[in-house]
């Protein structure tokens, strides 16, 4: 009976360690990018919309969610500094996990971008659609955030000294 209580114990536990582990509420705010304010998930992670969900439905599976990670969550979830409360809600996907939405577009993050403030998933398009960072207001931002390259200044003409 000793023999058997201690592997009972650990196999109870590794059974609810992946359920407490995947049990979190997401949490949407707003960030600063170069691309200027987006939303961002719980860690600073850009967060995007991709132009073939119809609906408030995703598109995206598979492959697509390997590269594109929806935003699930497990609760209702929360808005965060600049973010509207009332722009989210959740969707259900086709593989039974809750998907949370922002003005009805389900959210994605991009396995391309490796810290908070990335933004490498603007504007590219991949598994038959464009992908989107989205704002506070819940619209589309297709500034790809890249800044104009600077303008040369003049070179003083010969003989003149430069001022």
């Amino acid at each position: 009976m000793r023999r058997l209580v201690l592997p009972l114990a650990l196999l109870s536990l590794a059974l609810l360690l992946p359920a407490a582990a995947s049990a979190s509420r997401a949490k949407v705010k707003v960030a600063t990018t170069s691309a200027g304010s987006v939303l961002v998930d719980q860690h600073g992670r850009s967060l995007y919309m991709f132009a073939r969900d119809r609906r408030g439905r995703s598109a995206c599976s598979g492959a697509c969610a390997q590269d594109w990670p929806p935003l699930l969550t497990t609760a209702t979830p929360k808005a965060g500094s600049g973010a509207s409360a009332s722009k989210l809600d959740t969707v259900k996907r086709r593989d039974g996990k809750t998907q949370v939405t922002y003005g009805r577009h389900p959210l994605y993050r991009y396995v391309g971008d490796q810290a908070a403030g990335d933004i490498n998933g603007q504007g590219l398009d991949a598994f038959g659609g464009l992908w989107w960072l989205l704002g506070p207001t819940g619209a589309r931002i297709t500034d790809t955030g890249s800044q104009p390259a600077p303008t040369p200044s003049p070179s003083p003409s010969p003989g003149y000294p430069p001022y």
